[in-house]
C-alpha cells in the first residue's frame, strides 16, 4: 500500500510566510482594488463566480476547440441570466465576465460592438441599435482586420458601394485577401457586425467607414444570403484563447440599408452625395482609447496572477541544500530566483497604478472631445499606443518567466501558467502590433521636439522634453548608493535617457534628405526612444501615486520599496542605454545594483503578503501551484489520476500497437 499522501510542508510554508509579513495585507487589498467600496463589490462578485459550478474551468485545457466554444456560450448565457435576476449594474456585470476568466463572444459584443455604435453612431442610430444590443436581442462583433490587412486600416479592401436607385449599400469582398479574418465572436455567435469597408459612391472612394451589417438570421442563426462566415480554427495553447470563436467573413454583393452606415462623422444622401457631418474624425478615437486603456489594466491583472502562482510555489518548493536532517532550501530564498521574481511583482503594482491614471486620462479626453477640445488627443494617442505596447510585451514575457521559475511543474496545464500565457499573448498583436505602436510614439516624440525647437514647450507626459538642453548636458550626480533611493533622482535618470535617445533620433532625421526613408532606416533607434519615453510615464505615475495617503500599517513603506525595485531593475536591464547616452557612469550603475539587491531583501519577508493582496480566488488563478493554502503536491497527485488517459489501466493502444511490438509479431513487409 502506498505511503502517506498528505504533505504538511506546503501549507506550513505559506502559514510561516504570512506570519512574517510587515504590512497590513487587508489594507493593501483596498489599495489594489482602488478603494473600500470597489473592493467590497469585487469580493462579492468574485465569490459569486467562484462558487457557481457553471463557471468551473478545471477541465478546460483538455477540451477541443468545438467543445470550448460551446461551453463559453453556456457560461455567457448563464452570466446574462445572473445579470437580469440580480439586477446588476453595468460595472457588476463587467466584473462577472472578468472573473469568469474566459475569452468569449460577449467580450467583443460589450467591449467593441457597443462602444463603436456609441462612438460613431448618430443619436438616432444609437436609439435604434443600443437597446437591441444591451438586451442581447442581437449579438455583435467588430469586423475590421482582413486576411491580407491587419494594422494598416487604410489598406482594407472590403467595399461598400452605394446604389441610389435602391437607397442601399452593396457590401462586397473583391478578393481573397479582403476576407474579414480574426474578429472574435464572428465565427459562430454574432448576428451582426460593425464592418469596416471602403465607402464608394458616385464612382469615388471616400476611404474606410463603419457599417452595421446583419450576417445571420435572427430566426435560425443561419448565414444570410451572400454571407460566408465561419471559424478560422484552433489557436495557440491548450484552452487559452480557444474559447473564442474568431471568425472569417466574406460578402457577395450583400445589400444593407443606407442608414446602416454609422453616420456620426459622415453620411451619404439618397442621391449618393457624400457629406461630412461637421464632427471632427477624432470623435471616433474614443473607442480605441477605451480599449487600449482596458488592455493596460488587464496587463496588471494577468501579471499579478502569474506572479502569485510563481511566488507561492517558490515558497512551497524546496530544492537542494539541507542535509543533517534539515529541510532543503526554499526556492524563494535563492537570490537568482528573487532577481527574476521580485521585479515582476513590482511591475504588477506599477502597471496597476499607471492603469488607474490611464482611466482618468480617458475620462478627461472624452469630456474634452464632447466640447471639440482636441488639444490632448495626440498625447493620449501616444500614451495609449506606447503603454499598450510595452505593458503587454513585458507581461507576456513575464508570464513565461513565471512558468520557468516554477520549474518542471510549471509546464503542467494544472499549474495554470500555460493557459494564462495562451490567453494573454494575443494582446501583443490585437489593437495594434506592439512594434508598430512604438513607431507611432516615436513620431509623437519627434513632433514634440520640433515644438521645442520652435520655442514651444510640450505638455503632459512629454513636458520633460522642454528641458532637453539641461537633460542632455547634465549627468547623474549620485555618489553614494543611498542617493538612488530618491524619487526625483530616479525620475531624472529616466527622463535624461529618454530625452537623449529621442534627441539623437531627431538629429538623424533632420540630416536626412528623405524623412520617411530615414525613419525606416533608424526604426530600431526610434523604438528604443519610444520605449524609454513610456518607461518615464510608468515611473512618473508610480512616483506620483506614492504621494497619496495609504490605509494600514506599512503599506506605503513596502510600496516605496516596490517603486525602487521596479525602477532600479529597469536601469540595470537597460544599462547599455544609460551608459551609452553618457548619463550614468559604470560606478553609478554598480551603486544602483547594490541598492536593488538591498530592496530584494526588504521584499523577501513580504512577498507572499504582496501577492495575497491581489485578492485572487483559487478559482480565478486556476492553478494547483498557486493555491492559497499551499497544499500543492497532494493535489498534483490527485489531478494526475483525474487525467482521462488513466481511465483505463492498460492503454487503449496496447492490443493493436504495443503488444505486436513487444511480442515481435509485426508483419514483415515483402520486398
Amino acid at each position: 500500500m502506498a505511503g502517506d499522501l498528505t504533505d504538511p510542508m506546503g501549507p506550513n510554508a505559506l502559514r510561516e510566510e504570512r506570519s512574517k509579513v510587515e504590512f497590513d495585507v487587508e489594507a493593501m487589498k483596498v489599495v489594489w482594488a482602488g478603494g473600500v467600496e470597489e473592493k467590497n463589490i469585487q469580493d462579492r462578485i468574485k465569490t459569486l463566480v467562484a462558487n457557481d459550478p457553471v463557471f468551473d474551468k478545471k477541465s478546460r485545457p483538455g477540451l477541443d476547440h468545438k467543445t470550448l466554444v460551446k461551453l463559453s456560450m453556456k457560461k455567457a448565457a448563464h452570466a446574462f441570466k445572473l445579470f437580469q435576476e440580480q439586477n446588476m449594474t453595468e460595472h457588476e456585470a463587467t466584473l462577472v465576465r472578468y472573473y469568469v476568466d474566459e475569452p468569449g463572444f460577449a467580450d467583443l459584443h460589450w467591449g467593441m460592438f457597443i462602444p463603436a455604435i456609441k462612438g460613431q453612431g448618430t443619436e438616432e442610430q444609437q436609439k435604434k441599435w443600443l437597446p437591441l444590443a444591451q438586451k442581447m436581442s442581437i449579438i455583435g462583433c467588430y469586423a475590421q482586420t482582413e486576411l491580407g490587412h491587419g494594422s494598416n486600416v487604410q489598406g482594407l479592401e472590403t467595399e461598400a458601394v452605394f446604389d441610389p436607385s435602391a437607397d442601399e449599400f452593396v457590401l462586397h469582398s473583391p478578393s481573397l485577401t479582403s476576407t474579414k479574418w480574426w474578429p472574435g465572436g464572428l465565427g459562430k455567435a454574432s448576428t451582426h457586425a460593425v464592418v469596416y469597408a471602403r465607402l464608394i459612391t458616385d464612382g469615388k472612394d471616400y476611404g474606410v467607414h463603419a457599417f452595421i451589417a446583419q450576417i445571420r438570421s435572427l430566426e435560425d442563426h443561419h448565414p444570410l444570403p451572400g454571407v460566408t462566415v465561419g471559424d478560422i480554427g484552433v489557436k495557440f495553447s491548450n484552452g487559452g484563447y480557444n474559447t473564442m470563436d474568431n471568425g472569417l467573413l466574406r460578402f457577395d454583393h450583400v445589400r444593407i440599408p443606407r442608414e446602416n452606415l454609422l453616420m456620426r462623422l459622415a453620411t451619404v444622401t439618397k442621391e449618393g452625395k457624400y457629406v461630412k457631418s461637421g464632427y471632427p474624425k477624432q470623435l471616433g478615437y474614443g473607442a480605441m482609447v477605451s480599449v487600449r486603456a482596458h488592455i493596460i489594466n488587464d496587463a496588471s491583472d494577468f501579471l499579478s496572477r502569474a506572479v502569485t502562482i510563481a511566488t507561492r510555489y517558490s515558497a512551497v518548493r524546496r530544492q537542494f541544500g539541507g542535509g543533517d536532517g534539515k529541510p532543503e532550501i526554499q526556492v524563494i530564498d535563492y537570490k537568482s530566483q528573487q532577481s527574476r521574481l521580485f521585479p515582476i511583482l513590482a511591475s504588477s503594482y506599477a502597471f496597476r497604478f499607471v492603469g488607474e491614471w490611464m482611466t482618468t486620462l480617458y475620462d478627461d479626453v472624452m469630456a474634452r472631445l464632447q466640447v471639440n477640445d482636441f488639444t490632448t488627443l495626440p498625447e493620449v494617442h501616444a500614451c495609449t499606443a506606447g503603454l499598450k505596447s510595452i505593458c503587454t510585451s513585458y507581461t507576456a514575457k513575464s508570464i513565461e518567466e513565471c512558468r520557468i521559475l516554477c520549474g518542471g511543474h510549471g509546464y503542467l496545464c494544472s499549474s495554470g501558467l500555460p493557459e494564462l500565457y495562451g490567453a494573454y499573448v494575443p494582446s501583443c498583436t490585437y489593437e495594434g502590433d506592439n512594434t508598430i505602436l512604438l513607431f507611432q510614439v516615436a513620431r509623437y516624440l519627434i513632433k514634440s521636439l520640433s515644438q521645442v525647437g520652435g520655442g514651444k514647450n510640450p505638455t503632459g507626459t512629454a513636458a520633460y522634453l522642454g528641458n532637453i538642453r539641461r537633460l542632455a548636458t547634465e549627468n547623474c550626480r549620485v555618489k553614494q548608493g543611498a542617493e538612488w533611493l530618491n524619487y526625483q533622482t530616479v525620475l531624472e535618470a529616466f527622463q535624461a535617457r529618454a530625452a537623449r535617445l529621442s534627441g539623437a533620433c531627431a538629429l538623424k532625421l533632420n540630416k536626412a534628405p528623405d524623412l520617411e526613408a530615414a525613419f525606416e532606416e533608424y526604426s530600431t533607434d526610434m523604438g528604443e526612444a519610444a520605449q524609454a519615453h513610456c518607461q518615464v510615464i510608468i515611473v512618473d505615475k508610480f512616483a506620483e501615486k506614492m504621494k497619496s495617503e495609504f490605509p494600514g500599517k506599512g503599506t506605503k513603506d513596502i510600496l516605496e520599496v516596490l517603486f525602487f525595485v521596479y525602477s532600479l531593475d529597469l536601469i540595470t536591464r537597460h544599462a547599455a542605454e544609460f551608459l551609452s547616452t553618457g548619463y550614468l557612469t559604470s560606478e553609478q550603475l554598480a551603486l544602483a545594483k547594490d541598492q536593488l539587491r538591498a530592496c530584494f531583501r526588504k521584499v523577501r519577508p513580504n512577498a507572499v503578503g504582496l501577492v495575497d493582496a491581489f485578492g485572487h480566488t483559487d478559482h480565478y488563478l486556476g492553478s494547483i501551484l498557486g493555491r492559497y493554502d499551499g497544499d500543492v503536491y497532494p493535489n498534483l497527485y490527485k489531478a494526475a489520476w483525474e487525467e482521462p488517459l488513466n481511465d483505463t489501466v492498460v492503454a487503449e493502444g496496447y492490443e493493436p500497437y504495443l503488444r505486436p511490438i513487444l511480442k515481435h509479431q509485426l508483419r514483415q513487409s515483402k520486398l
